[in-house]
């Protein structure tokens, strides 16, 4: 079982804050770091304010060694299509192979209106993001030395060189998730290497996995091709007392906690974990809220890990 480490920068972290826990993701033996891909915190001022979530990960990418790095998820609302590939094939360089790129079709009017980021219907929304997908992976996969050409009823390219290309060939791994029972699950049959469940009790999430492997077999892809995934929040303690005060430090009543997250004690989050497990999923996304306390990521790493293999 993989375990990433999961951030939500937009309530409130710095960029080293960030690398802080980076470098601990690395150390303790994880096996990546992701990071949200928000511009304005929920339920919180989120001070100092926002960070990028490409440039967090182009800085990163230099400063650790080993972790896979990417987004959860990135917002096709935010970038232009052609720019997107460009900026992930670079942090890719930058990181020599060690990037993923998570894209949905964004979700959160009010931050798109504090920045001034236009907000289209869902549906546009996710016509959008179908064309991203199209334009990102056309890119990337051009061989050298041909151009690119794509007509969509909302991006035109015309003669691009298609450049720079990933170090990943032929392409970064591509995440997507959600809940969508339609459009999500078609989008992954087509496009995704991962589908991701996101805060999915375990009843949902193998109703979404069921979809997306039907959808699988309906365009004629072995279902067993693309890997399952879940993001769960994560609140563990030694003890009991333990686990209160982290439930406490994020917010959070402990008995939803054990209800909808990865939480109680390392024995009660590896249950969980193993739940997911039974219904194929075999990497899980520990959402870390506290980013001040590293000796949780440590109690994950030497309690949790080595009973989940």
């Amino acid at each position: 079982m993989d375990l990433r480490i999961f951030t939500e920068p937009q309530q409130g972290a710095t960029y080293d804050d960030l690398l802080r826990v980076a470098r601990a993701t690395e150390e303790l033996g994880f096996d990546a770091f992701f990071r949200s891909d928000h511009y304005l915190a929920m339920g919180s001022d989120g001070l100092p304010g926002p960070t990028d979530a490409w440039l967090t990960l182009a800085g990163l990418a230099r400063e650790t060694s080993r972790i896979r790095l990417g987004t959860l998820v990135s917002s096709a609302t935010f970038r232009h299509p052609g720019q997107l590939a460009i900026e992930v094939a670079q942090v890719d360089q930058m990181s020599e192979g060690r990037v993923e790129l998570g894209l949905g079709a964004g979700w959160f009017e009010r931050e798109h209106a504090a920045y001034g980021i236009p907000f289209p219907s869902m549906g546009d929304r996710f016509d959008r993001l179908e064309e991203s997908f199209e334009i990102v992976t056309g890119l990337w996969e051009t061989p050298e030395g041909r151009t690119f050409d794509y007509e969509g009823a909302h991006y035109r390219l015309t003669n691009s060189p298609a450049l720079p290309k990933p170090v990943q060939r032929p392409r970064p791994p591509i995440i997507v998730g959600g809940s969508g029972k339609r459009r999500t699950p078609a989008l992954a049959a087509r496009f995704a290497d991962e589908f991701n469940v996101v805060f999915a009790p375990v009843d949902e999430a193998n109703a979404q996995i069921g979809r997306v492997r039907a959808a699988c077999a309906k365009s004629g892809r072995r279902p067993e091709t693309i890997r399952f995934s879940a993001a769960l929040v994560l609140c563990c303690g030694a003890d009991d007392a333990e686990f209160g005060r982290r439930a406490d430090a994020i917010g959070r009543a402990p008995d939803e906690l054990r209800e909808n997250g990865a939480a109680g004690t390392p024995d009660e989050v590896v249950a969980t974990i193993e739940r997911y497990r039974e219904l194929g999923v075999d990497r899980v996304y520990l959402q870390t809220l506290d980013l001040d306390d590293l000796d949780h990521l440590e109690l994950v790493a030497a309690k949790v890990a080595p009973q989940l293999g």
